[in-house]
């Protein structure tokens, strides 16, 4: 008779046991670290919209783990051992040695195989979000649909020159942090993905490393959507550091209003879709959910605008937050070069705002002075979160200047150039490499 014990029932617990050193520490810190991101996201400090989602999905992910039964367990194992760090591999087998594989009944990113996928397609809850919305990069073009509806454009027809310098200069830290991280070893395909950081555009971040680097789709993704909270929390103190109260206290001189109607707007909107996917087709379904996006709300379809901008947008991003906490699971995770990604989001994204409050000096000196500079920093394309902030450094110096609508146009421009980069990295890298 086999002996039954307590720790048995609570399988949770005893699984720590099963497990190398290294996976239980990485377990232990992911449930804390996701219960302080869900924390943040409550007190706003972070997006709450995919903070408390991500959080949650994290810390219970690496909380769930329990011993797989023979089939399940031998369905991943075929996809898993070719593609996991070496750690992983090794309690691969040693665990299909004794026969106690632990695993979670949340989804496998990493099998492949037609009829092990079908399989575990009847087992992981969240299996048939991933692979019908993430692996394809669907989730991607759901969200930017979404950003599309919100978009004015008119902020960028008004100021189409500044606007698109701002941005341009904003994607300083995507394009200077390539080098860097081959440099630090990374293949052209991995350091292409972790570079998309530096336009803080997250859906642009899971469509290349989706795209380019998908063995480390995963902690790419997570530090991008992680790194976006720098937007509100760092950049403020950037702006401070790079712009004095002076210069951050300058009032925009009043200019004549002009008025963009909706055909204008859906003019520019079917002309930019066009001509984008033209130039760059590997990034096409990111032009058109975008652009469609702008072409719904200035054709004023009311019914489509209630589809895309309620269910469609918010239940992506909710599943969005909520798959990305669930693949943080400690031994998906638990890759060598997750440290060099973790610096390298952080020095793209730095790079970034430093070259978007350049771009705004360069505008302020060849103004005669009149511009703004802390504009600048709104080219980085966390829309809307870093035009915002901008325009709260700025009231903070004078209350008085409103910088808020070239801002958005940067902002927005951001999101465009974003793309554009996407499409550029998705298209010349497999040549390169």
């Amino acid at each position: 008779m086999q002996t039954f014990h307590l720790l048995d029932l609570f399988q949770g617990i005893s699984t720590m046991s099963a497990v190398p050193p290294a996976i239980l520490a990485a377990r232990l810190g992911l449930i804390c670290l996701g219960i302080f991101m869900l924390y943040l996201g409550k007190k706003g400090i972070l997006d709450p919209l995919l903070m408390i989602p991500m959080g949650l999905g994290m810390a219970t992910v690496n909380a769930g783990v329990l011993f797989l039964d023979p089939t399940t367990a031998g369905h991943i194992a075929q996809g898993s051992a070719v593609n996991a760090s070496p750690i992983v591999q090794q309690q691969i087998i040693t665990s299909a040695a004794d026969g106690h594989t632990p695993g979670t009944l949340f989804m496998s990113p990493l099998v492949e195989k037609t009829d092990d996928l079908m399989y575990i397609l009847q087992i992981d809850f969240l299996q048939p979000i991933y692979t019908f919305m993430f692996s394809n990069g669907l989730i991607a073009c759901l969200v930017f649909m979404g950003i599309g509806v919100l978009l004015d454009v008119g902020f960028v027809i008004t100021r189409p020159f500044q606007s698109m310098f701002l941005a341009i200069c904003a994607e300083f830290g995507t394009v200077a942090t390539f080098p860097i991280a081959v440099a630090m070893g990374l293949t052209y395909r991995e350091a292409a993905s972790i570079a998309m950081v530096g336009g803080a555009d997250g859906p642009m971040v899971l469509f290349t490393s989706l795209t380019l680097a998908k063995h480390l789709f995963v902690p790419i993704t997570v530090v991008a959507y992680l790194y976006l909270g720098l937007c509100y929390g760092g950049y403020p103190y950037l702006i401070r550091f790079l712009v004095p109260a002076k210069l951050r206290a300058i009032k925009p001189q009043k200019k004549k209003i002009i008025v963009v109607t909706s055909d204008e707007k859906l003019a520019f909107a079917v002309v930019g879709c066009t001509v984008l996917c033209f130039l760059f087709p590997s990034a096409a379904p990111l032009f058109l959910s975008l652009f469609l996006g702008v072409a719904v709300r200035e054709s004023g379809l009311k019914c489509f605008i209630q589809i895309i901008e309620g269910p469609i947008l918010y239940g992506a991003t909710l599943f969005l937050g909520l798959t990305l906490g669930v693949l943080c699971e400690a031994s998906t995770i638990l890759n060598p070069k997750v440290l060099i990604l973790l610096v390298l989001g952080m020095i793209a994204l730095l790079l970034s705002g430093v070259g978007g409050i350049v771009g705004g000096y360069i505008l302020y000196f060849f103004s005669g002075r009149k511009i703004n500079p802390v504009i600048g920093i709104a080219g980085v394309s966390c829309i809307p979160s870093t035009a915002k902030v901008a325009q709260k450094e700025v009231t903070k110096a004078n209350p008085s200047a409103i910088i808020l609508p070239d801002a958005l146009g940067a902002n927005i421009c951001g999101v465009i150039t974003s793309a554009i980069l996407t499409g550029i990295y998705v298209t010349l890298i497999p040549l390169l490499n």
